[in-house]
């Protein structure tokens, strides 16, 4: 079959990153031009991934000096369900301390970030828990330039 027959549309996208697998692969570029990569956690912003990191980490240190990026998001154990969606894009920092507390919360909804067994938190016992550390996040949302996808359940089973 063409490339053509396994790819996703913006609707398929969408549902994959908000849905789908829920680790984010980030590629940035390191002052010796070699790849940096780390996988993180993400939540949406619209139709862009949005993630969070400390100030002084090696990503943040990487996008200050080069906001080129690229993102991958991608699940399946076999050939056959193989699914993903890898962005080439352009890091928007946002720093501010608000905005970085409004996406921990938005994780903690998507993730598990305590031990199995805690009690769930309410949003306001989940804010002052992360109120110490958002000051010290950058936020990066995922501004992309080029978005290429990969859904071989769309096969079949065939090659």
């Amino acid at each position: 079959m063409a490339r053509k027959d396994i790819t996703m549309n913006a609707a398929g996208v969408h549902a994959f990153l908000s849905e789908g697998s829920k680790k984010l692969i980030v590629t940035t570029l390191g002052r010796d031009g070699y790849p940096h990569v780390t996988p993180l956690w993400y939540a949406m912003e619209g139709d862009e991934i949005a993630f969070r990191s400390f100030r002084k980490s090696q990503r943040i240190m990487n996008l200050q000096r080069n906001p080129k990026l690229t993102v991958l998001v991608e699940d399946g154990d076999e050939y056959a369900n193989l699914r993903g969606v890898m962005i080439e894009g352009t890091a928007r920092l946002v720093d501010d301390a608000g905005y970085c507390l409004d996406l921990y919360v938005r994780l903690a909804a998507r993730y598990r970030f305590f031990p199995e067994g805690t009690p769930e938190m309410s949003e306001a016992d989940l804010r002052a828990e992360f109120s110490r550390y958002a000051a010290k996040n950058v936020a990066v949302v995922v501004e992309p330039h080029k978005t290429i996808t990969w859904d071989h359940t769309k096969l079949g089973g065939a090659y």
